[in-house]
């Protein structure tokens, strides 16, 4: 509430908070609803925040975050004369770069067949289906590809018995590293991702399809020109997420799928900050330094992929 004084408003804060608080009184429910989410954010993404000035500090265990002492950008100085740092985020673009343009677009051709898809019960099946595998860990994935994938796996079994081939290494060529992320993540993340886009083609107007049938527009001219523009800033503000997480290379599973013979091309950010915080000399603070730019570097993408999109015309994410 403003006050003004000799033309000039002045914040009345008591009367700020009276309103507040009888405001919170008469809708208590609601804001009992949303308590427990408040509280998950505060203790899990708030409070860890004071954890970022470990990368300005030497960490010392027996003094605690708080009172080890300050060193400024050392250990960003550090961090940069790494060259595995430098050949990790190379790994992490190239990674991410072609989920961006392999995996993104998959989810949307899925939830645009799944809304061509007649007979409710055969449409039920297939999300069944393929929504199914998003709720395995990538610890059993992993699995599932040393069994279908491995020296002695389905594929080489079938190989051997058809053509009398030799073994071949698919979980241990590094060349074969990349697709095998793009086919894994597609096949367990596609269906789950559907969802939202089959929702946001749900809440087209339907008379739109009836007068485009009417005028004689095929099925693909019907999903040209009603379906794709009708989900289109859902495809921009899941987009913008998603090169915002470019620096993030999905470490379960990367972690999960790699191996001695395929690290190379396989130590994403994510990899090597596991690697420098939990193998050898654990440096607390070089690592928390790396997550640090890590995040920076998602958050300067996000603000570009959104001043992008809003530049050619789109919606954006950010008002």
């Amino acid at each position: 509430m403003a006050v003004s004084t000799g033309g000039i408003k002045k914040f009345d804060f008591k009367s700020y908070l009276a309103n507040t608080g009888k405001n919170i009184l008469k809708n208590r429910e609601k804001y009992l609803l949303i308590l427990p989410g408040l509280a998950w954010y505060i203790i899990f993404a708030y409070i860890p925040i004071f954890g970022l000035s470990l990368a300005f500090k030497k960490y010392i265990a027996k003094l605690g975050l708080f009172r080890s002492p300050f060193v400024g950008l050392y250990n960003f100085e550090n961090v940069f004369a790494d060259p595995a740092f430098m050949k990790s985020i190379i790994t992490t673009l190239r990674i991410n770069a072609g989920r961006l343009i392999f995996v993104f677009p998959f989810p949307i051709i899925l939830a645009l067949i799944f809304n061509e898809v007649r007979l409710g019960k055969s449409k039920k099946i297939l999300q069944s289906i393929f929504t199914f595998p998003h709720f395995l860990s990538w610890v059993i994935v992993g699995s599932i590809m040393i069994s279908i994938l491995g020296q002695r796996g389905i594929v080489n079994s079938l190989l051997n018995l058809l053509f009398g081939t030799q073994p071949i290494g698919f979980l241990g060529t590094p060349s074969y590293f990349q697709p095998l992320v793009y086919l894994t993540d597609i096949w367990k993340s596609a269906g789950w991702s559907a969802i939202i886009y089959m929702a946001a083609i749900s809440g087209i107007d339907v008379e739109q399809y009836q007068a485009a049938e009417i005028d004689g527009a095929t099925r693909l001219q019907r999903i040209w020109y009603i379906t794709l523009p009708g989900i289109k800033s859902t495809i921009i503000v899941l987009f913008i997420l998603a090169v915002g997480n470019l620096m993030s290379g999905g470490f379960e599973q990367i972690f999960n799928l790699s191996n001695a013979a395929t690290i190379k091309v396989a130590e994403t950010l994510d990899m090597y900050i596991y690697r420098i915080t939990f193998r050898g000399s654990v440096d607390f603070s070089f690592s928390a330094a790396v997550s640090l730019f890590r995040s920076t570097i998602n958050l300067l993408l996000l603000l570009a992929a959104d001043r992008i999109i809003k530049r050619v015309g789109g919606t954006g994410l950010l008002a």
